[in-house]
């Protein structure tokens, strides 16, 4: 029972991309969840804070940026996130706060990496 922990066959195309301020290690055809884009099930977008692109044996770094890489990402669908429970006491002053959270996700499907 072997587990994918996101290894990536070395012949993949890979890059390394910021999603709504958040950084994620992509290959075509992957499916990630990522905070709320506020967009359409089916919408098409385009990524071009692209910060790393792999690709066979070579590697381009950008500075910050890779020049002219971009990603593109089909839009799966929206989803919430599992619940949260942040509870807050104080010892001795009957302060009690209970409260639940529930964070948004878009999943989105990888469709090119352009280098």
């Amino acid at each position: 029972m072997h587990a994918d922990f996101g290894i990536v066959n070395i012949k993949d195309m890979f890059a390394i991309v910021s999603i709504a301020g958040q950084q994620y290690k992509i290959t075509e055809g992957q499916e990630i969840f990522v905070h709320n884009l506020n967009k359409n099930e089916g919408e098409k977008l385009t990524f071009d804070d692209v910060l790393l692109v792999g690709k066979d044996d070579q590697t381009t770094i950008g500075t910050p940026l890779v020049e002219s890489a971009s990603v593109n990402v089909t839009v799966l669908g929206q989803q919430k996130g599992d619940k949260v429970i942040v509870f807050k006491k104080k010892r001795r002053k009957g302060y009690k706060v209970k409260r639940g959270h529930r964070q948004l996700f878009t999943k989105i499907k990888i469709d090119s990496i352009k280098s």
